[in-house]
């Protein structure tokens, strides 16, 4: 995943607040209403480690049925080639969602956020489960249907990583300090990395309409 400088980081922040939003269907909607219900519509450090527990699932979804598809298709040397490449895009994308989650916990840890047992840690492996369900379900009758789904999803948390680095500007000034640092980024500020985070998130968002786009052309 590409790293961007303090000053590009704050030409995409730019890019991501003057742009409206995607037109967001009604599984996606349903998804951020309950966010908002359960987690109060406010941006908070708490409220993106539940984003980003359900945010590895699709790439999940699509890496579980691309290696049952591959056992199928092994005599089609091609197709195999191009499901594994797809196999190997979902774990980095993976991982890389993996990444915004360990750091998001080890500042809350740091600040001693406060968090409910129930809220925070056992309705976000249901809000997962469900949402793997759902994915693999729309993957399995049409991928275009589960890449726009997340392609939404993406688009969502990019904007609010985006507006929360806008509404705190003491970020700014506050040090990022991780034992993840080596394996994310080097950034100056915490507000950087969440900018970078957001940023990482329209990546994902792109490669997802890229995908129904290449389907439509395949």
């Amino acid at each position: 995943m590409e790293r961007l400088a303090a000053e590009q980081l704050k030409v995409e922040q730019q890019k991501t607040l003057s742009s409206p939003p995607m037109r967001y269907n009604f599984l996606a909607r349903v998804l951020f209403i309950f966010m908002d219900l359960a987690y109060g519509r406010k941006r908070s450090l708490s409220k993106f480690k539940v984003l980003e527990v359900i945010a590895r699932v699709p790439y999940q979804a699509w890496e579980h049925v691309a290696y049952i598809a591959i056992t199928h298709t092994y005599k089609d040397a091609d197709f195999a080639k191009r499901i594994f490449d797809r196999v190997q895009e979902s774990r980095q994308q993976q991982d890389n969602e993996q990444w915004h989650l360990l750091i998001l916990e080890e500042w809350i840890h740091r600040r001693q956020i406060p968090e409910n047992f129930f809220l925070h840690r056992i309705v976000p492996q249901i809000l997962a489960f469900v949402y793997y369900q759902i994915s693999w379900l729309l993957y399995v009758i049409k991928p275009s249907l589960s890449y726009r789904l997340n392609a939404y999803f993406e688009d969502h948390a990019e904007r609010e990583y985006m507006s929360f680095a806008k509404e705190r500007p003491e970020l700014g000034s506050e040090p990022f300090e991780s034992h993840f640092k080596s394996e994310f980024g080097n950034f100056k500020t915490m507000a950087d990395v969440v900018r970078q985070i957001g940023y990482d998130e329209r990546v994902h968002k792109l490669e997802s309409l890229q995908h129904i786009t290449d389907a439509r052309f395949s």
